[in-house]
């Protein structure tokens, strides 16, 4: 990034304390500035001597002293500078105190204090000259709002409570703070499922999960809301049926940045629809479809679904791969890959990073000229105490171990959704620790690609995957061009196993047998009778066995991920 734009930096009089301004400075040559440095003391004569000289586009200057000291000063400067140096930008950084004491005077566009972070320094020298409007300043849109804050990943949050009203008023509090760059409205679920079938509404669940959202005008002022501060971005969870119906009216009220769709769920599965899976899996693609039409950036919340029913880490990250396939199918170009860790309880964070590597490197194995993904991470939701201490350290250690999958986007899990729903200000506490995090983690993390039991179970998280892709193959009529995006195909792989996690047990649509457990630190597939490992090759080939179809072939357990991946990219897979 070219600049032509000159910053003179400066301390004033005889303040010494220069680290900031330095820091300033630094971050500035980073973002393509070119920056001349005035070593202290500063006399106003030296200021304005080095303004004519070196005419500067942005003159910075810090202070960091006594406030009465301060004010007398620039004072002193302001009675010194010509109409012409009035003209340019001018930018003060100093404690809290000092600055409130000469922002009155009028001569500063802008402040920084001691809390302000690196991504505010960056955000003011990529948008230095304000418009008169805000709206211009801050982009409207996933890519371009990635764009603007690299290498830092945007913060997300999730906020809805029962009230409309108390959600409009926290929505402003919110994007008043500037520490969430997209939050996403948490509806009910009576909005989610009979939005547009009111009728069927239940009333004794109003506002169960969520904001009670049942008109658009709900929903257009919500954006009006979030019309301050930084403006974050708005999205919203999506319908658990009518899905389309829903998706055209996010965008047209709020202009929902992304849409997110599982590919099983949100059906008989779990529940939170009465469609069967099959018509489940059929509208979700729909949906996909949908979305790439209209260009929007889409996310197939599928993966962690398993894994919070206790599912191996292979299915989830099988899933995972799944997902993403059927959006690329589905025309989708930008994709939002979704990481939740710490599910199911009890997994290790090393395995947990194995985990998610496999997944992405499946998943980024997709990328070509019309389809690229974003990794988003987060917390598992289930792994927050109720103790709101540990709660805290729970979420300051859970977003450690996920930045080094160098995330575009972190969504933060607020840190009392165990106690209970968050407030504003328990959304801004929460951002305010992710922040902080994010920005020691920017600076270089150590390489996990050097812990050989990590990279160990990753490649076998692969090569597993792959298993069960083949499996998928093997239960699908030959006459059926892609098995992986056939609804029919992937229904039937849930009603007989291949797809299966311990919690659907019970369930006419799923299988519900296989077992599963945390064995150091790992969530595996064991055998129900001898309580050993169960490899998935075993497992699946009884499955295909039991129900008549053809087996795996014995090759498959013997090759390499480099084999594998060779295959999975250069088949009919894709």
């Amino acid at each position: 990034m070219k600049h032509n734009k000159h910053i003179l930096c400066a301390t004033l009089g005889s303040c010494v304390h220069v680290a900031g301004i330095f820091n300033f400075m630094q971050i500035s040559q980073e973002q393509g500035y070119k920056t001349t440095f005035l070593r202290p003391p500063n006399t106003i004569e030296n200021i304005i001597k080095e303004i004519k000289r070196t005419d500067p586009d942005i003159v910075a200057l810090s202070y960091r002293l006594t406030p009465k000291v301060a004010v007398e000063i620039v004072s002193k400067l302001i009675e010194k500078i010509t109409p012409k140096m009035r003209e340019k930008e001018w930018i003060f950084g100093g404690t809290s105190p000092v600055c409130k004491s000469i922002e009155p005077m009028g001569l500063f566009n802008h402040f920084f204090t001691g809390q302000s972070s690196e991504i505010d320094v960056i955000e003011y020298l990529r948008n230095s000259r304000f418009p008169s409007k805000e709206e211009k300043v801050y982009a409207t849109n996933l890519l371009d709002r990635l764009k603007a804050y690299s290498p830092y990943p945007l913060i997300r949050a999730h906020f809805g409570v029962p009230s409309v009203e108390e959600t409009f008023k926290g929505i402003k509090t919110i994007a008043l703070a500037k520490v969430i760059d997209i939050l996403s409205i948490g509806p009910d679920q009576n909005f989610q499922e009979h939005f547009f079938c009111p009728e069927e509404m239940k009333v004794v669940e109003q506002g169960a999960g969520g904001v009670a959202i049942r008109s658009k005008e709900d929903l257009i002022n919500f954006h009006k809301a979030s019309r301050h501060g930084n403006f974050p971005l708005l999205r919203c969870y999506s319908g658990t049926r009518n899905l389309i119906q829903m998706a055209e009216l996010l965008k047209n009220t709020i202009n929902n940045v992304w849409g997110a769709t599982p590919l099983f769920w949100y059906s008989e599965l779990d529940s939170r629809s009465s469609r069967t899976l099959q018509s489940a899996i059929k509208e979700n693609q729909e949906n996909m479809i949908w979305h790439a039409r209209q260009n929007l950036p889409f996310e197939s919340n599928e993966s962690h679904h398993w894994s919070l029913r206790s599912a191996p880490d292979v299915i989830a990250v099988t899933a995972a791969f799944l997902g993403a396939y059927n959006a690329k199918k589905a025309g989708i170009q930008h994709y939002i890959s979704q990481m939740m860790f710490d599910t199911p309880l009890g997994i290790s964070p090393r395995f947990d990073l194995a985990k998610m590597m496999a997944k992405t490197e499946l998943i980024e194995g997709l990328h070509g000229k019309n389809f690229k993904t974003y990794r988003q991470v987060r917390s598992g939701l289930l792994s927050f105490p109720e103790d709101l201490d540990l709660s805290k350290g729970q979420l300051a250690s859970s977003i450690q171990i996920a930045m080094f999958m160098r995330p575009h986007i972190v969504h933060v899990v607020s840190y009392c959704e165990a106690d209970h729903a968050a407030t504003p200000e328990d959304i801004i506490e929460s951002a305010k620790i992710t922040r902080k995090i994010v920005l020691n983690s920017i600076r270089g993390l150590p390489s996990v690609h050097l812990d050989t039991k990590l990279v160990e179970y990753k490649s076998s998280l692969i090569s597993e995957a792959y298993i069960i892709l083949q499996a998928v193959r093997n239960i699908s009529e030959q006459s059926i061009k892609d098995p992986l995006c056939h609804p029919q195909t992937l229904a039937n792989a849930v009603k007989i196993g291949i797809f299966d996690a311990p919690h659907l047990k019970g369930l006419d649509a799923a299988c519900g047998e296989i077992h599963s457990s945390i064995i150091d630190g790992k969530c595996i597939t064991i055998d129900p009778h001898t309580e050993l490992i169960l490899s998935e090759f075993d497992r699946l080939n009884g499955i295909l066995e039991k129900n008549g179809f053809p087996l795996l072939k014995n090759e498959l357990k013997h090759q390499n991920t480099t084999q594998i991946q060779r295959k999975l990219f250069t088949s009919p897979f894709n």
